[in-house]
């Protein structure tokens, strides 16, 4: 049988195991491990097993791992991990796409019922209707408040009741009566609380993140720049057409009022002085979907000038006539 190893070798070789995922990964999720038991555990290493490694530990033991690979390989960036090492937590060492390997964790989460003493994550409410429960339990139901009636010999909740509210400590009369009714309002696994990428440290909410959020986000950066660059005169490269276009508008403006002119200038004071152009441009530009208009005007004017050929005719004689 071999010997059982000392507090010493099993740090030395905690250190060595950390290093050296540390060494062969550049992507760590950070996940809380708070009520999640051995079982479930180990029910999640084997989902995540082919590019993915669990490694729990105590926090201490972890700080110091992060900080003797850091003096020995001279990357300070592994020291961004130390101040997530805070609470109940380990670490999934992965190669995989971040979102997905955060969507298979959460995917390992499992009901459990609301103990004595257990701050609750979310709001607990009880739904209306049919218990099964005998008269005689009506007592637990009185004290919490809960609105019942006798319903062929049991009792029935009337109206939903908000039970617990998130943030509070579960009471025995509480966890009581949700265990009669078979209630498990809670469900637990590993939550990622932090994401570590080549030495950047960001919130798990990124993963979530679309190519569309982010054209959005980058659009609304640039147009917030471009709005800043025209009201200080700095040329940016985002503001710099619409710096062009505004000496445009005002040189051209001067060339209308003046006699100085050039060739874009010639052409807007041709449109100025015959107005007609301006349709006979808006005529050329028209979408295609329009060009039923066209005939349909041009059949207009038509009728319009018929009366005219119509008063000659009714004369009953041309205009050389004698």
């Amino acid at each position: 049988m071999a010997p059982k190893a000392t507090k010493a070798e099993k740090k030395i070789a905690y250190d060595g195991k950390l290093c050296e995922l540390l060494d062969e990964y550049t992507q760590i999720l950070v996940v809380n491990a708070d009520n999640v038991g051995s079982k479930q555990l180990q029910n999640i290493r084997q989902g995540l097993r082919g590019d993915s490694v669990v490694l729990m530990g105590k926090n201490t033991m972890m700080k110091r791992s992060v900080r003797i690979h850091a003096e020995k390989t001279g990357n300070q960036a592994f020291l961004n991990l130390i101040p997530l090492l805070i609470g109940n937590v380990g670490l999934i060492f992965t190669k995989g796409d971040l979102k997905e390997v955060s969507e298979e964790v959460a995917k390992y989460k499992v009901g459990a019922p609301a103990r004595v003493g257990l701050v609750a994550p979310i709001d607990v409410v009880v739904p209306p209707g049919n218990t099964g429960l005998d008269p005689s339990q009506t007592s637990f139901f009185q004290v919490l408040n809960i609105p019942t009636k006798i319903n062929k010999g049991t009792v029935e909740i009337i109206t939903p009741v908000e039970l617990i509210k998130k943030g509070d400590k579960v009471g025995s009369s509480e966890a009581a009566l949700l265990a009669k009714l078979g209630i498990r309002p809670f469900s637990y696994g590993l939550v990622v609380l932090s994401v570590y990428d080549n030495g950047s440290v960001f919130k798990p909410e990124v993963l979530d993140l679309t190519e569309d959020d982010l054209l959005e986000k980058f659009a609304i950066g640039v147009s917030q720049v471009t709005s800043l660059s025209l009201a200080i005169s700095y040329p940016t490269l985002a503001a710099a057409p619409h710096m062009f276009i505004n000496a445009y508008k005002n040189a051209l403006a001067v060339a209308v009022a003046t006699e100085y002119s050039f060739p874009q200038a010639d052409e807007v004071k041709e449109y100025l002085k015959d107005p007609s152009k301006f349709a006979a441009v808006a005529a050329a530009a028209a979408p295609a979907a329009d060009t039923g208009a066209a005939p349909a005007a041009a059949a207009k004017v038509e009728k319009e000038e018929e009366p005219a050929e119509e008063s000659d005719d009714d004369i009953g004689f041309g205009l050389f006539d004698e």
